[in-house]
């Protein structure tokens, strides 16, 4: 970090001292670092994660930025992030935990967020793997989420959250080799902006951006760069895509849709909510295999062979392609 960012760190922190203690993470595309850092004087605080983004030498980039997708999609996902920081995030409560943004600041070319540290705050295990209690419990952090921001205007985030949402991937469109997917991709898209339940997206619920405790019955969540807009069952859908193999994929459909709409709808009871729970879960249950379809679209355009396209995916995209076909005038 430079002097200036070390400088707002130690203010924002109300450190004597700070020092790097490991490196966390790279970011995607070599854009930069996640970083632990350690506070000296710092009162109760002890360390505080770095999330340091550092955008490269253009000179050096083969096709130049102004014509590059992928890099315009990037930037403005780390504005989308520092904007859920500085005008969302204070929403969360303790049923959708978040860490506390401490700093903010931007440049020209970098990116700095000056974040608490959840492993200091109760939340020091990541899962590769996930029992049914701990996917339930981050469902559960979804449900909540969801019913904070339903039906509010996402301003500075997304229109529509998800990275993979279908107008921010036209290279991976191009190349979808399964044409009956890629002509009912514009319908699938329509279909789930046009359900009448809007809430927030998390936008990249995978397994890997929730913080366990050490007793593995509370969650919290990182990584803020794709939220927006959007059906919350997209979440869903990417969320338990992301924990289990095709098989279990089926088997265990329906328990947790049945916890995650219980938890939904207590959430929005409990935030005096005046959306209907029930014909909120008829629209959103509708929804699940198109949210799953439209992930699947992305994921046959830019990793055809990736695990992820297996049995069920295909035949969910079959059914939903037909079902839409058949809808269509």
């Amino acid at each position: 970090m430079n002097e200036k960012f070390q400088a707002i760190t130690l203010r924002a922190t109300g450190a004597e001292e700070i020092f790097k203690i490991e490196d966390i993470q790279t970011l995607w595309s070599g854009y930069g670092m996640i970083m632990r850092y350690g506070l000296k004087g710092g009162g109760d605080r002890h360390s505080v994660v770095i999330k340091h983004v550092r955008l490269p030498d253009q000179s050096e980039h083969p096709r130049g930025w102004n014509t590059d997708l992928s890099h315009q999609r990037k930037i403005r996902s780390y504005l989308v992030e520092t904007a859920w920081y500085r005008h969302w995030a204070a929403l969360c409560d303790n049923s959708c935990r978040i860490p506390h943004c401490l700093a903010l600041e931007s440049s020209a070319d970098e990116f700095l967020m000056v974040l608490e540290d959840l492993d200091g705050s109760g939340f020091p295990i990541r899962k590769g793997s996930v029992s049914m209690a701990e996917m339930r419990v981050c469902l559960q952090w979804l449900a909540n989420f969801h019913a904070t921001f339903m039906g509010k205007d996402p301003a500075g985030l997304w229109p529509v959250g998800t990275y993979w949402h279908l107008d921010t991937r036209p290279d991976e469109l191009a190349v979808l080799t399964d044409i009956p997917l890629k002509e009912a991709s514009a319908i699938i898209d329509r279909k789930l902006s046009a359900s009448p339940y809007q809430t927030f997206v998390h936008g990249d619920a995978k397994l890997a951006n929730f913080c366990f405790s050490a007793n593995g019955l509370q969650v919290a969540a990182v990584d803020f760069q794709y939220v927006g807009g959007g059906c919350g069952i997209k979440d869903v859908a990417y969320f338990v895509g992301s924990c289990l193999y095709e098989e279990d994929c089926e088997r265990y459909e329906a328990v947790l849709l049945d916890w995650y709409f219980a938890q939904l709808k207590e959430a929005l009871v409990k935030r005096q909510s005046p959306v209907d729970p029930v014909a909120l879960e008829e629209d959103w249950r509708a929804l699940y295999p198109v949210a799953w379809t439209d992930f699947h679209r992305f994921m046959k355009g830019w990793s055809p062979g990736h695990w992820k396209i297996h049995g069920y995916s295909e035949r969910l995209a079959r059914e939903v392609v037909a079902q839409l076909q058949g809808e269509s005038p």
